[in-house]
């Protein structure tokens, strides 16, 4: 007994230290580096041209050459890469700070920027342990190592988002709306996160700051191309957006509700139901002043813009679990939010493993989505949740039993 006692302070010190999580997840995202730069060549799709590992760090990196020589961002270059550029003339400005760097070098940083801006980012909020947050963290590790073995962005968006709500939190408004507005640079779904803005006073600064932010980031590649080419690339990547929005239906509602009931309901009409779900208890504006009223939203928030993505694939669900896992911390303990904090760990983070034989995932996970559902159902619970948290009075919410009511 004295034994499990002590390894269990011995824990608990550890995951109280901050310094040790961020120690992890830079050891995380060297392995994931290396990983991919040792892995060899790879085709796609029965082709017979072989890209590296890493083939989306070189899209990015390529990207910034691509708008430097004046060339379209968004058409294929299959002597360079597989697949299209979905991104932002913006992004690509910022990937020069890693595209000027041998590759080696510039993916190790990139893969260091998502994890650590993640790490950050959970750090930041309020109300929370060190030990809860470091929980979060690890409760994550799994879905940050599909992300950065991808070499995406997501990790790096879900930090950003997380950090706004932080920064919003202690009243950092530049800060906050700069992560806000860098996401949407980055794709354009952060711009659901401009709903955390609706929690803080001083509403007219902050819609100045968003003007200001916005003519910002918008205006960089201004300086790299002129207004003309800048111009047909925005108009470029309208239409690939546009054609884009046609071809799939992603692990998202839109794929749950074809895959289960063969429903193929208009994809617009579905987004446009989303957003009022996800509107529906921010009409209640007396809840506002409230810790956990505000960090259900960021849940709802970072789940919502991946379910209701019809791309939404695999390394996109760091975002939605870092939602899902919040949301858990949080919550109070009973056998409803257990059970679906349980099947989300399952379905959504390991069943992509080989801890689910490969039949069960060829022939259940994968043609019935079953990785999206557990989201689907917590954020239907976070929406209710934000809409009956019972109220103790005029103007209180009761927040008994939850990490965010000391």
């Amino acid at each position: 007994m004295s034994t499990l006692v002590s390894m269990k302070e011995k824990l608990e010190k550890i995951l109280s230290n901050p310094k040790y999580i961020f120690a992890l997840f830079i050891i995380l995202a060297i392995i994931a580096s290396v990983q991919a730069l040792t892995g060899g060549f790879k085709t796609y799709s029965g082709g017979t041209i072989q890209y590296t590992q890493y083939n989306n760090y070189v899209i990015f990196k390529q990207s910034f050459y691509h708008l430097l020589e004046g060339k379209d961002l968004y058409i294929l270059y299959p002597e360079e890469h597989w697949d299209l550029y979905k991104y932002t003339p913006t992004f690509s400005i910022f990937f020069g700070l890693f595209a000027l760097l041998p590759d080696a070098l510039g993916l190790s940083l990139w893969n260091l920027l998502n994890a650590l801006v993640l790490v950050g980012a959970v750090y930041s909020l309020p109300k929370l342990s060190h030990t809860q947050k470091a929980w979060v963290l690890i409760l994550l590790i799994m879905e940050l190592m599909t992300c950065i073995q991808n070499e995406q962005s997501n990790a790096l968006i879900a930090g950003l988002l997380i950090f706004a709500l932080g920064f919003l939190e202690r009243r950092h408004y530049w800060l906050a709306v700069f992560c806000i507005m860098s996401s949407v640079f980055i794709k354009l779904f952060g711009i659901v996160g401009f709903a955390l803005l609706l929690f803080y006073p001083n509403k007219f600064k902050l819609g100045f700051i968003s003007v200001i932010w916005g003519i910002l980031l918008g205006a960089i590649p201004l300086l790299f191309v002129d207004y003309t080419q800048y111009q047909f690339l925005l108009q470029s990547y309208l239409k690939l957006l546009t054609e884009d929005h046609t071809a799939s239906y992603g692990l998202s509602v839109m794929g749950w509700l074809y895959t289960w009931f063969g429903l193929d309901i208009d994809k617009n009409w579905l987004v446009l139901l989303g957003i009022l779900g996800f509107l529906l208890p921010l009409i209640r504006f007396q809840a506002y002043k409230h810790p956990l009223f505000r960090y259900l939203c960021l849940c709802s928030v970072l789940i919502w813009v991946v379910i209701f993505n019809h791309k939404a694939e695999s390394p996109t669900f760091i975002i939605a679990m870092a939602g899902v896992t919040l949301w858990f911390m949080a919550s109070p303990k009973n056998s409803l939010n257990i059970a679906l904090f349980v099947t989300a760990v399952l379905l959504t983070s390991m069943s992509p493993t080989d801890l689910f034989p490969r039949f069960v995932r060829d022939e259940w996970i994968k043609p019935y989505t079953l990785k999206v559902v557990p989201c689907i159902l917590i954020w239907m619970k976070i929406v209710y949740d934000m809409w009956f948290l019972k109220a103790l009075g005029s103007d209180e919410i009761s927040v008994k039993n939850t990490a965010l009511s000391k």
